[in-house]
């Protein structure tokens, strides 16, 4: 047998047993863009009577990226256009949108989990047939993980619990008090924001660790 066929074997099974080592304890991160939740209500407000999602990308579980978007009207009349809808419909609609995003649109909504709409800022959505305008609807999503039960299992933690999280890239950082929500449907995945995946150099693919408190 050729020499250089067994180099490259044996270079690829080392790669491979590296890489699988240097992802032990570690989860894929997820970067989340502004986006929209939408009550079947409003959907059919802004979309029209009986108007349905049009999946354009599933995310998790029964969880998709939609074909449909919307234009986001803050109080003081800025705009931002082309905001996508996540899917399916819930009970209430939330706007999700970044540090950088309050700026363009003069707001100031809370840092929440979401679903947590009390007190958070208001915001008008614009769609094709009609608009809604919600007076507590907009947050800034906070950090948090997805997590299966058994990885849930497997770090230690249940859902509700708050862990740090270290990044070791170009730009080492670490993350306090990251919310963990365990469910089965959920895939295993830190979501962040554009702001905190741009302060500190990661997009969606790369890995995080989760470190004990």
């Amino acid at each position: 047998m050729d020499n250089s066929y067994l180099e490259n074997i044996i270079s690829k099974t080392v790669a491979d047993v590296l890489k699988k080592r240097e992802e032990e304890g570690t989860i894929k991160v997820g970067v989340s863009a502004r986006h929209v939740h939408l009550s079947e209500k409003d959907l059919e407000t802004l979309f029209g009577k009986g108007h349905k999602l049009t999946p354009k990308k599933y995310l998790m579980g029964d969880q998709f990226a939609a074909e449909e978007c919307v234009t986001l009207v803050s109080p003081s009349l800025k705009t931002i256009e082309g905001v996508r809808v996540l899917g399916p419909v819930r009970s209430q609609s939330q706007v999700e949108i970044s540090r950088t995003d309050t700026f363009k649109l003069k707001v100031s909504p809370p840092v929440r989990p979401s679903g947590e709409l009390k007190g958070s800022a208001p915001m008008a959505l614009v769609g094709p047939k009609g608009s809604v305008f919600l007076n507590e609807c907009c947050i800034i999503a906070n950090r948090h993980i997805h997590l299966t039960p058994e990885d849930a299992q497997k770090y230690g933690v249940k859902d509700n619990d708050l862990v740090d999280v270290e990044i070791e890239n170009s730009k080492p950082t670490k993350f306090y008090d990251v919310q963990v929500r365990v469910r089965e449907d959920f895939n295993t995945e830190m979501h962040i924001d554009t702001d905190d995946a741009n302060a500190c150099a990661i997009k969606t693919g790369d890995r995080v660790r989760i470190l004990n408190k």
